[in-house]
């Protein structure tokens, strides 16, 4: 009888596998840290760690065919003569012209004003383009100042004065020179093809007393016209938001670590912020706190992608969401129809974050004439207004089925959690229960 040697099979590291193992050859080989676009890429908990509890005996449901469930939201009630009416709760966050092409920036305007909602400049200005077809347009008033001037702060429909972003809350943003075109550049007042950084903090104001003097500022700028959004990454919801409310915003955007961002440090990216759903529950109860809940609107963004989870979203409190990433996919960005061109840049379909380059097969996030030109601005907003219909469609379809005839009315009590990480970060029960981490007794 032959004796059988038994060995171990060759074990890898789960503390170094194979992405940590490449990065850090990458890292020896050329010096420099990895710079990307996008939100985060590892998992976190999120809105599908949630579910709702549909109406039965106990709740009565609406019948989707013949009783409304409405879907508008009013932003900028507490102190703007004339605040942003939507037809829907979800908003185009805000993108850059010079991370993204003038056909990408006018496709967002014209799938917003066809869905009857709103989108949002971004760093380094407003483009005749983007203003003439976006029916409601948020200008966004950056640390950098590129691109800004009280004409267009006048021209807009209300102002978002940018402290942080979920991608990189405490941290600036990167423009690369490939991406400076001599519109970008004159737009910015910045010389052509030379790398661009934009500030980590406002110029003129270092705290919650500079920011208040600062809105006070717009408002006689706009003719307290104009409704005043403060945004912050999610990193102290609980604070940020009360410093906002405090220092007169009318609304509060939070955007958690899924948000995405044109261009920084993938170390950044991974490593700082909180995810979205661990944003919503403090910035409420700071809301509620102060007695301003409904009164100052809170929009919620980072990793937003169906009905689903605008749903939920509105009934862990929030009055709207903004969506980034998944508006670039509705127009065309990662499409499997580029594969081929993916392959040479040496990426694949569903995995391009290389925007910093300007080399988008999609035409989105580029200033190649050439590649911009593949997109469609048209079509391209067609799609993104049929993607909002259909993501409306399906909020309302859940919200009917937990008895509301308005999607605002969903409320916590309407949810459950599958872990006990998102019951903890959602303050809904554990499925299967009444409790919750940090919720005495069961």
């Amino acid at each position: 009888m032959s004796y059988h040697n038994p060995f171990t099979p060759p074990r890898k590291s789960a503390t170094f596998d194979d992405h940590t193992l490449a990065e850090i050859r990458r890292a020896a080989a050329t010096g420099i840290y990895d710079i990307r676009g996008g939100g985060t890429k590892r998992k976190v908990p999120h809105f599908d760690d949630l579910l709702f509890l549909g109406a039965s005996i106990s709740r009565y449901p609406l019948e989707g065919y013949r009783e409304k469930c409405d879907t508008s939201v009013v932003l900028g009630t507490r102190f703007a003569k004339k605040p942003i009416e939507l037809k829907i709760p979800i908003t185009i966050a805000g993108m850059s012209f010079g991370a993204l092409s003038g056909n990408a920036k006018e496709a967002l305007g014209r799938g917003a004003t066809l869905a009857g909602t709103s989108t949002t400049t971004g760093d380094g200005g407003m483009t005749d383009e983007e203003r003439g077809h976006s029916e409601k347009l948020v200008y966004q008033y950056l640390p950098s100042r590129y691109g800004m001037n009280p004409r267009d702060l006048r021209r807009a429909d209300a102002i978002e004065v940018v402290v942080g972003q979920g991608a990189k809350p405490g941290g600036g943003g990167m423009l690369l020179g490939q991406k400076i075109s001599d519109r970008v550049a004159q737009m910015r007042n910045l010389p052509m093809g030379i790398d661009q950084r934009s500030a980590c903090r406002h110029p003129d104001w270092t705290g919650p007393d500079d920011l208040e003097i600062k809105i006070l500022e717009l408002r006689e700028i706009t003719d307290w016209e104009k409704p005043i959004y403060v945004k912050v990454g999610g990193a102290r919801p609980y604070y940020d938001t009360a410093l906002a409310v405090k220092a007169g915003a009318d609304v509060v955007v939070l955007d958690g670590m899924q948000g995405g961002t044109a261009a920084t440090q993938d170390v950044f990216i991974e490593n700082v912020g909180m995810p979205t759903l661990a944003c919503i529950r403090p910035a409420v109860q700071a809301l509620q706190d102060l007695g301003m809940h409904r009164k100052v609107q809170l929009v919620i963004s980072g990793g937003i992608r169906s009905g689903a989870d605008v749903a939920k979203a509105l009934a862990l409190g929030a009055d709207a969401v903004a969506i980034g990433t998944a508006a670039l996919v509705a127009i065309g960005d990662n499409d499997p129809k580029w594969e081929e061109e993916y392959q040479k840049l040496g990426t694949t379909a569903g995995a391009y974050d290389d925007w910093h380059e300007g080399k988008d097969p999609a035409g989105i996030t580029t200033q190649d004439p050439e590649l911009a030109a593949r997109l469609d601005p048209v079509a391209a907003g067609r799609r993104l207004a049929n993607y909002l219909k259909v993501m409306t469609l399906e909020a309302q379809t859940i919200a009917r089925a937990c008895g509301k005839n308005k999607l605002h009315n969903l409320e916590p009590e309407d949810l459950c959690a599958l872990t006990m990480e998102a019951a903890a970060m959602a303050q809904v029960p554990l499925a299967g229960t009444s409790w919750y981490p940090g919720k005495g007794g069961f």
